[in-house]
């Protein structure tokens, strides 16, 4: 019987330290109400080392799928590792994770509805995102607020929707971490408001893995990288192109990407 208590003292232990967070001290979070989508929303934020021993402002990027950003113990199959790798260059940025809305993620990341596969609420996402969260974080935390010092990042549905905002808000997101784009969720959509859109400037990094398990994902990523060339000159390099051999559609190829995608966007 002591065996078996022992086994049983031991297990609990194991699960207890298995679970703790492995968020690093600069990350905290706290919950804001959320009235374009009718709910609450738990926001994840992230404070460069120096924070708290400086009066200086920072640039913001914000970035979806909060969850899976920066601890090991809320993500669906591993983390971004973002504080960690941010600490390690002593980055000097503030971010902002968005938890998604679980069943509702869909329809938060995504501008126009799937007919298979429903969606299309990502206008009231990023009015949430603009009109609701930035100005809190703005007013709560020490941020620079131009669009130069304003990023939006995501991968999947978060790529896609990131790559949308940017034409949504031109005037507030600046920049944009655009992994593995879904763009094939609404691909004629998207066409047709690239057609109707004058002009783009925003600073833009694409990524995908040529194993993602989906043949049109370069192809979409190439047509949207070429209309983006068709609206300014390539020799102001502000967009950069990256396909990572034997990439695949998962955290371990946005973790391995996101430094490289940081440093090049500031």
């Amino acid at each position: 019987m002591k065996y078996i208590i022992t086994l049983i003292f031991v297990f609990n232990i194991n699960l207890l330290f298995s679970q703790k967070s492995t968020a690093s001290k600069q990350v905290t979070t706290f919950e804001i109400d959320a009235p374009q989508l009718n709910s609450k929303k738990k926001i994840w934020i992230y404070l460069p080392k120096d924070y708290n021993t400086t009066t200086k402002k920072y640039p913001v990027i914000y970035m979806h799928d909060g969850q899976n950003l920066f601890d090991a113990t809320t993500s669906y199959v591993g983390e971004w590792n973002v504080d960690e790798t941010l600490d390690s260059i002593n980055a000097k940025v503030i971010v902002v994770g968005i938890e998604h809305g679980g069943e509702k993620r869909i329809d938060e990341l995504t501008p126009f509805a799937h007919p298979k596969y429903g969606g299309g609420k990502a206008n009231q996402y990023l009015d949430f995102i603009v009109q609701t969260l930035k100005p809190e974080i703005d007013k709560k935390y020490r941020t620079k607020t131009s669009a130069k010092n304003t990023a939006i990042f995501g991968s999947s549905l978060g790529g896609l929707v990131s790559f949308y905002a940017a034409l949504k808000y031109p005037n507030v997101f600046g920049k944009v971490g655009c992994f593995s784009p879904s763009f094939w969720f609404g691909r004629d959509e998207l066409k047709k408001l690239m057609e109707n859109t004058q002009e783009f400037n925003t600073k833009i990094y694409f990524l995908c893995g040529d194993n993602e398990g989906d043949a049109d994902v370069i192809p979409d990523m190439e047509n949207v990288i070429h209309w983006v060339n068709t609206k300014r000159c390539e020799c102001k390099k502000l967009n950069k192109k990256t396909i990572v051999k034997g990439g695949q559609h998962n955290e371990k190829l946005w973790r391995e990407s996101f430094k490289k995608a940081y440093l090049w966007l500031f």
